[in-house]
């Protein structure tokens, strides 16, 4: 399944697409009689089993029962998965050819860092450039959301706690990242984590060791890359993770980005400024489209 959160009719919601419709799964529930929680970040915590009840409403719904319970929503009232994670951990240097292209070793173990839940906008919403920095930066990532609450769970059993996936934008201050020497406020300003446009579930996508990823700046192609790059895969960086802190449901791991990224650009850099737009493809996911403004002075 695909699931988006949406604002409709002046209330938020969460869909579902079917047969090329978003349908309301709370309302489709109570079309049949059943009840599903009124948020998704409630649906989350549910997991497996939340997933199997959605699964088979849709099985069972008549082509009326999915009429009446369509939704109002259109792409532009699609909002961030989720609003407010517990937690954002990103890796760095996790896919080769992005390693490759900043001369520097390959880790051993990933390499962490947090983003503050604050940093989180959805699809369409403005990434806002703060006046005093001057090197913006995108960074495409496949981002795991976290369905069940872990800690030190190995790598077969990893992928029993992922609910889903979706892509995040891990916006980047790229001359105060690399004045501080460590990634905290240089990846941390408000509007810096775009997510969405969906999350499509861990039973549909099943296999995330070759998926096609891809950065448009404006109309230039800037990352064509593939998730066979990285150097640990999902079920790894979730076991990696686990061993340090408790993994809890609607938790956000994103999970590295591939070459291309504007500062390692050939000859010279190419930094974000007003009115770029930033499109992102993961296969099996979707798009991701987002535009760059100036913060008022």
């Amino acid at each position: 399944m695909r699931l988006v959160r949406c604002r409709g009719k002046g209330r938020e919601c969460y869909d579902v697409w079917a047969n090329n419709k978003l349908v309301c799964l709370p309302n489709l529930a109570k079309q049949l009689g059943k009840t599903l929680p009124e948020k998704l970040d409630e649906f989350i915590r549910l997991g497996l089993r939340g997933i199997e009840t959605a699964e088979e409403l849709l099985q069972q719904a008549t082509e009326n029962d999915v009429k009446q319970s369509s939704s109002s929503c259109q792409k532009e009232d699609f909002l961030a998965p989720i609003a407010c994670p517990p937690k954002i951990v990103c890796l760095g240097l996790n896919y080769r050819d992005h390693i490759k292209e900043q001369n520097t070793a390959t880790p051993d173990e990933p390499i962490i860092f947090m983003k503050p839940h604050t940093t989180i906008i959805g699809p369409k919403e403005n990434i806002v450039k703060p006046s005093f920095v001057k090197q913006l930066d995108y960074e495409a990532e496949l981002a795991i959301v976290i369905g069940r609450r872990t800690k030190d769970v190995s790598v077969s059993e990893a992928k029993d706690y992922i609910f889903g996936y979706t892509i995040l934008n891990d916006i980047s201050a790229r001359d105060i990242q690399f004045k501080d020497k460590q990634w905290t406020r240089g990846k941390g300003f408000d509007t810096f984590a775009p997510t969405g446009p969906c999350i499509t579930t861990a039973n549909q996508l099943k296999n995330t060791t070759n998926l096609h990823i891809r950065t448009w700046v404006n109309d230039e192609l800037r990352q064509n890359s593939s998730t066979r790059n990285m150097v640990f895969n999902v079920y790894e960086i979730v076991h990696h993770i686990s061993r340090v802190m408790t993994l809890e449901p609607n938790d956000i791991i994103a999970t590295g980005t591939p070459m291309g990224v504007g500062f390692a650009l050939k000859p010279r850099p190419k930094f974000l400024k007003q009115g770029d737009i930033i499109r992102i493809e993961i296969e099996g996911i979707g798009t991701l489209e987002n535009t760059v403004i100036e913060a008022n002075p």
